[in-house]
């Protein structure tokens, strides 16, 4: 095998994974040092090296976690207080993590001891963990995050706010496929009702009715009523049981709680001192949450204040998401209420043909309305329950005040 140097022997496991050749690799090396760049620029651009590919053999190599640039990630302001842009370039590390009384940096030779002697003279941590990360990756993190001052950062702020708006655009269209399917439900329920109808009466006319020649016509009825009511009845169990389904009450809540993160990393305003009433149930207070988060626009910079308007639509967003969470919550519970008053009247329907006309033959489908009935009420209040709590709980709205 060939002698590289020191830079090019951190990627010789391309050459067992057969990503790369021994000549390949050389030609590589010989082309970094002839331009004066890394080599891992080469590998990407010219050799078509995938870059996880290539993180993931310096994490081999250095024996640690690996990490991307990413403009969304919330570097704590108090990382950034103090690092002098050049003499980072120069190192070639980055804070990027801080988790409790550990640091995380991230940096293009986690072994270097200087870069550990540098990092304990510009950050104020009791451990410290070194990750690997590409040398173009680290000068990403040094331009995007040390343009300006901390806590005044424009662009990469509004990109994460931006992330996080379609964040909840995507769940808040997953809401209303939840919606639509229970739309289906109740129609298909619609349907169902018509047939257990058509059942009711062909049963009543059966009964008042002396067998003639509209005999027949009274079957038919009977007949058509069990194809609608089998036709909505696979309408609704198809809609349940189908990968978009609606999830569980505790679900929609704890998703819609979780697309409301930037508050935590990107939303810097102080609390208004607005007292709000604690309430019971996790959506109300996440609507109430939102209140404390009103935005104040300044003048100037014009730059600083299209910041403070992205926060405001982002705020706006987050409002938008909770009332669909509750709209689609409510759908559940029309849904369980429209069961529970279909099972109500078909139950009495059956109960009533009973005690007036007494046990026959027909009694048999006098049972099938009472027991379909219940089943309905049973259906209808698992659907409703969960839903019932929230209806006292409804979070006031602060645009509308």
């Amino acid at each position: 095998m060939m002698n590289f140097d020191t830079t090019t022997e951190r990627f010789l496991v391309l050459l067992n994974w057969g990503v790369l050749t021994e000549l390949q690799l050389r030609a590589a090396e010989t082309t970094a040092i002839a331009r004066g760049i890394e080599i891992e620029k080469v590998l990407i651009r010219e050799f078509g090296v995938p870059k996880r590919i290539l993180l993931q053999a310096l994490s081999d190599y250095y024996n640690c976690p690996f990490v991307e640039y990413d403009e969304k990630m919330p570097i704590p302001p108090e990382l950034l207080s103090g690092l002098d842009s050049e003499r980072l370039s120069m190192s070639q590390w980055f804070p990027i993590i801080r988790d409790g009384d550990i640091v995380v940096i991230a940096a293009s030779n986690p072994e270097d001891p200087m870069i550990h002697d540098e990092v304990k003279k510009y950050i104020r941590a009791d451990k410290y963990e070194f990750w690997i990360a590409l040398s173009e990756d680290i000068q990403w993190f040094i331009q995007d995050f040390l343009h300006a001052k901390p806590g005044y950062l424009i662009g990469t702020e509004r990109t994460g706010l931006a992330f996080w708006r379609n964040t909840m655009a995507h769940w808040r269209t997953r809401l209303a496929c939840y919606r639509n399917d229970l739309a289906n439900a109740r129609t298909d329920l619609a349907v169902l009702r018509w047939g257990l109808g058509f059942i009711a009466i062909s049963d009543t006319l059966m009964r008042t009715q002396k067998f003639g020649s509209k005999f027949y016509l009274y079957w038919l009825m009977m007949a058509t009523g069990f194809v609608l009511g089998v036709r909505g009845l696979s309408g609704y169990l198809r809609i349940r049981k189908s990968r978009m389904s609606p999830p569980q009450h505790q679900t929609l809540v704890e998703v819609t709680s979780a697309t409301l993160n930037f508050l935590e990393h990107y939303h810097f305003i102080e609390n208004t001192g607005v007292e709000v009433p604690t309430k019971k149930t996790m959506l109300a207070r996440l609507g109430d949450f939102l209140a404390n988060h009103c935005t104040i626009l300044y003048p100037s910079p014009s730059s600083r204040e299209r910041t403070h308007l992205a926060r405001e639509r982002n705020v706006l967003a987050a409002q938008r998401t909770v009332a669909a969470c509750y709209r689609t919550i409510y759908a559940r519970a029309r849904t369980g209420l429209a069961f529970i008053r279909t099972g109500i009247s078909f139950s009495s329907i059956g109960l009533g043909l009973i005690h007036y006309f007494s046990f026959s033959l027909l009694t048999l489908f006098d049972s099938l309305l009472i027991v379909s009935g219940m089943l309905m009420i049973i259906d209808g209040i698992l659907w409703y329950m969960p839903v019932r709590k929230e209806q006292s709980e409804i979070p006031r709205c602060p645009v509308t005040e």
